[in-house]
């Protein structure tokens, strides 16, 4: 009988991620969004004087290089959020949406009625509260700095209306007691897309929720991604403006040392 052969162990295979386990956030890849949320951090830090020029191209360097979240938080670590705050904790869905997370809001209405349209950041939370009074919630021209938002609704013989995009996805959990709580569900194609879920009751009132025909998610995010990309050319400008003024200083500073050099040479012949 022969020696045994030993077994091999394959390294490669052993290190690799399983499939479908989640990716630790660091390794979430960067969007133009988490590129600009953190040059607009360095700008301030520059303005307020706790970044040098040199120190914030090198950074803005970084930046604009990075390709995941880990590789953008070292750039900030050392410093406050913008406006002198605390940097929040990290936030996967606010990170992806490139927003910061919105304090919840209330809706109320007694007798009378409460409407929230147009151009709003969405919290992810509101509450809205209808009592012999009508509540419209209208998120079709909204903007989503998160992508979980959570409606909870009460109707005591009143009404709560809500619209939404088309190609986000819309959930309900809520009922009617003696009244009407009607949810138009649908699931998005892009798994991505905004997720809402209205929750909560109505008694002798009405609640609908239900897609707004023609009004898309995609349109407001183009307009974003051309406000950013504005922002990036303003950034890589004010950039470049930096790095040329801070070359043209050190070439002054060595041809001044250059010149004492020669001045001091001349005066010892």
């Amino acid at each position: 009988m022969g020696p045994e052969t030993p077994q091999t162990v394959d390294l490669t295979k052993a290190e690799t991620r399983p499939a479908g386990a989640p990716v630790a956030e660091a390794d979430i890849r960067a969007s133009d969004a988490d590129r600009d949320r953190i040059a607009g951090i360095l700008r301030e830090a520059l303005a307020e004087g706790r970044l040098d020029p040199e120190e914030h191209a090198e950074r803005i360097d970084t930046v604009y290089r990075a390709k995941t979240l880990g590789e953008l938080e070292p750039v900030v670590r050392d410093l406050p959020a913008a406006g002198g705050r605390p940097r929040p904790g990290p936030d996967a869905s606010a990170t992806a949406y490139g927003g910061a997370p919105q304090p919840d809001q209330n809706l109320v209405a007694i007798f009378s009625a409460a409407t929230r349209k147009g151009r709003w950041h969405v919290p992810a939370r509101i509450n809205a509260v209808a009592i012999f009074g009508s509540v419209e919630i209208d998120l079709t021209e909204a903007v989503f700095p998160q992508q979980q938002v959570q409606i909870t609704v009460t109707s005591l013989f009143g009404s709560v209306e809500i619209r939404v995009p088309e190609n986000v996805t819309l959930r309900s959990s809520g009922s009617g007691i003696l009244g009407a709580f009607e949810i138009d569900t649908h699931e998005a194609e892009d798994g991505d897309a905004p997720q809402i879920q209205v929750n909560g009751y109505a008694i002798l009132g009405s609640v609908e929720a239900r897609p707004k025909r023609g009004a898309l998610i995609g349109d407001l995010r183009d307009r974003l991604r051309e406000s950013h990309r504005e922002l990036r050319h303003q950034l890589r400008e004010e950039h470049r403006e930096r790095h040329r003024e801070w070359h043209e200083r050190h070439r002054l500073e060595r041809q001044e040392r250059r010149d004492r050099f020669r001045r001091r040479h001349d005066g010892g012949r």
